[in-house]
């Protein structure tokens, strides 16, 4: 059986139902013909509410804003902070390729920032905060460099929070990358070989994206934008020596790859210096840790506001692990400051 199917069964188990409680109303509903999750505060208040719109991870081919761990964090938010908060249901690769998951979020996100709708749910529109976890860190940034860049939504962003997200492929030797190929929780392997199913059925970039050795040739000028070397503190560089990517050879490259929408990373610094204030949280032993220490050194470059949160005991994917048999401390801790961030900023 095949990853993707393997992740999409476990994760059923999982899926909440649409409870509502004393404090918070829970309604699954659809946005541009997007299944969303809303979860509604029910106390009063005379001040418009924040929100905050949701968008879980999964590499792009499993997980819903429906787990258990993600509707107990959004029903926490709502209660603690009286937010309303929408989860977006995006389609999932391998059925459905990039873009189509970016254009859901985006889509659903539109729907929501309309005038009519934050009216209806009586949410301020200067107090909104797009989220975003792992691979929906991506898409939470690059919704935000989107929406940042368009005129009628560029002032409805106050904030981007992004929980040890993914930003880019476009390098896979990142000293992150070789410090933690087998984990813990993701695996080097298996995450290019789940992610590439959003952008390919061709199963020979999986061997491509090991070697280094997939990105087109044209695709040089893009290097600069993830050259650990210039970005990431002392401490991470070690021993190591940076060399560029390999550029690929024609059967083994693709051109979707330099797409800043794909990996958020690749966006230049006029667009990143739109940005609003961002809150990024990473994980010690991941993988993915150096991309977001890559985008929050451009951020800062740029004159952006960033908070950044490190856990120097943290592991990919703890946030999820909040729930029953599988709880962590570490899932909680990670909850619990970021949920302090949105208090204070939002």
């Amino acid at each position: 059986m095949k990853y993707e199917k393997i992740f999409s069964i476990v994760a059923t188990f999982y899926i909440a139902q649409p409870v509502s409680d004393e404090n918070v109303t829970v309604i699954d509903t659809d946005f541009s013909n997007i299944p969303v999750r809303l979860h509604v505060p029910k106390r009063k208040s005379e001040r418009k509410r924040p929100a905050i719109i949701f968008i879980h991870g999964g590499i792009f081919v499993f997980g819903s804003c429906k787990i258990t761990a993600h509707d107990n964090m959004n029903r926490l938010i709502s209660n603690k902070i009286g937010a309303v908060v929408l989860g977006i249901e995006y389609r999932l690769a391998p059925k459905y390729l990039f873009p189509a998951a970016l254009e859901d979020c985006v889509s659903a996100t539109k729907f929501f920032l309309q005038e009519k709708i934050l009216a209806k749910y009586r949410v301020d529109p200067s107090r909104i905060c797009i989220m975003g976890e792992s691979s929906g860190g991506a898409l939470a940034a690059t919704v935000t460099q989107l929406l940042r860049s368009d005129p009628e939504f560029k002032n409805r962003i106050k904030a981007q929070a992004l929980i040890y997200p993914g930003l880019q492929l476009v390098d896979t030797f990142l000293p992150s990358h070789r410090e933690y190929p087998h984990g813990p929780i993701l695996h080097r392997e298996m995450m290019f070989k789940l992610a590439s199913l959003y952008v390919t059925e061709d199963s020979s970039m999986i061997q491509a994206l090991l070697r280094n050795e997939h990105m087109p040739e044209e695709s040089r000028h893009l290097f600069k934008f993830v050259n650990w070397s210039n970005f990431l503190p002392e401490k991470y560089k070690k021993n190591y020596v940076y060399t560029e990517p390999v550029l690929g050879k024609v059967n083994a490259s693709y051109p979707v790859l330099m797409d800043s929408r794909l990996f958020p990373l690749l966006a230049n610094d006029s667009q990143l210096q739109s940005l609003p204030l961002t809150y990024i949280l990473t994980c010690e032993h991941d993988l993915l840790r150096d991309d977001s220490f890559i985008y929050i050194a451009r951020l800062r470059n740029v004159g952006v506001q960033v908070f950044h949160d490190h856990m120097e005991e943290g592991i990919h994917g703890a946030l999820s692990f909040t729930m029953g048999a599988v709880a962590l401390n570490l899932g909680f801790k990670i909850r619990d400051r970021y949920i302090h961030w949105l208090e204070e900023n939002l």
